[in-house]
């Protein structure tokens, strides 16, 4: 149960994440009538992954949900997991 919602809540903060970004955005322009649909289309896949596993857990497919939700929250665990080394790692990794 601490696993399902420990990856919903990884989920839900990459959901949160994107949605700022999409707003921002919207502010300065460079979401526009170009590439709306792309950003909708990736804002409805994230709702519905995060409403699909919810559904999942609570119609007792406890082990499809989290591997649903483990689609999207591994990779992003690993990517704030690589910048958070590289931001706190300073320059001694060598990276310019």
């Amino acid at each position: 149960m601490y696993l399902f919602w420990t990856l919903w809540g990884i989920d839900a903060l990459i959901a949160i994440t994107l949605v700022y970004f999409f707003f921002i955005g919207l502010g300065d322009g460079t979401v526009s009538s170009f590439n709306i649909l792309l950003w909708l289309m990736i804002l409805v896949g994230l709702a519905a992954l995060l409403v699909g596993g919810y559904w999942l857990f609570t119609h007792q497919y406890a082990v499809l949900a989290k591997l649903l939700l483990a689609l999207l929250a591994v990779p992003g665990l690993l990517y704030g997991l690589f910048m958070g080394l590289m931001l706190l790692g300073g320059n001694s990794s060598g990276w310019k």
